[in-house]
């Protein structure tokens, strides 16, 4: 057996009552590969701090690859990194709705940075081969895409707005009948959209549906991020607001028959 070398941490929780680590998701690291330790404690972390390993953080590049980041400092009693980590919470079931053709790099850069996050439901393209809104929704519950879904993320580029399944994928989602809950609802602007770093939005750039639950204050509108600490405050945001399912907009919507752009 290689010996361990160093560890590292991805994720870390804190205790309710004190601003003191509660537990991590670990990593250990022998010269060859990382290798998953699963959740440690606090007593664990400082075991291994004053044992001599170097504990460092990680992150994930847009390849998917981890990436050292600040070491983990243990003095008096309390540890220092200067770096923001996400929690190490339970995964929230995903489904990514986003236009196949532009913005598959996108999608698959997501996955890449995130997968460890969420548990991901999308539909790939080909999955699902129905061009009638009734049908396709149907395929989305009989296939378990959304059946556990509790948070859909909306990747939107410019032409996101005229996508015939993307309207169809939101409103599944705002239809309690699909899994017997709502979803939450996240849209992330990327980089190419036309409001992308604006801090207000013409509502004609969007999937009517979602702007509508955007103004209604159910569905969350933020830019594209690769931070993973933020992206998921965003998914927790939006997994929170199914508490307000009062504020969701979607059966007076008439689902679109066609796709309105190329």
């Amino acid at each position: 057996m290689s010996k361990i070398v160093e560890y590292f941490v991805s994720k870390l929780s804190f205790e309710t009552a004190r601003q003191l680590i509660d537990n991590v998701q670990a990593f250990s690291y022998d010269n060859e590969n990382l290798n998953d330790e699963g959740t440690k404690d606090r007593n664990w972390l400082v075991g291994k701090s004053n044992s001599g390993y170097t504990i460092s953080a990680l992150d994930k590049n847009s390849e998917g690859t981890w990436v050292r980041l600040n070491k983990f400092i243990y003095s008096n009693g309390y540890f220092t990194w200067n770096v923001s980590l996400p929690k190490n919470i339970t995964k929230r079931q995903t489904f990514i709705s986003y236009y196949h053709h532009d913005n598959e790099d996108e999608r698959k850069e997501f996955d890449l940075r995130f997968k460890d996050l969420i548990v991901n439901h999308s539909v790939k393209d080909g999955d699902i081969d129905s061009e009638n809104s009734d049908g396709y929704i149907h395929n989305l519950i009989n296939s378990e895409y959304m059946l556990n879904v509790t948070v859909l993320i909306v990747l939107l580029g410019p032409n996101t707005k005229c996508r015939k399944h993307i309207d169809w994928e939101i409103a599944g989602a705002l239809n309690y009948k699909v899994g017997n809950r709502y979803s939450g609802l996240l849209g992330l602007r990327l980089p190419t959209h036309p409001d992308y770093g604006q801090t207000t939005y013409d509502e004609d750039e969007y999937p009517e549906r979602f702007i509508k639950n955007v103004e209604s204050e159910y569905a969350i509108l933020k830019d594209w991020t690769e931070d993973r600490h933020l992206l998921q405050q965003y998914v927790e945001e939006a997994f929170a607001n199914r508490q307000f399912d009062d504020r969701i907009i979607n059966k007076g919507i008439n689902l679109l028959t066609d796709d309105l752009c190329e």
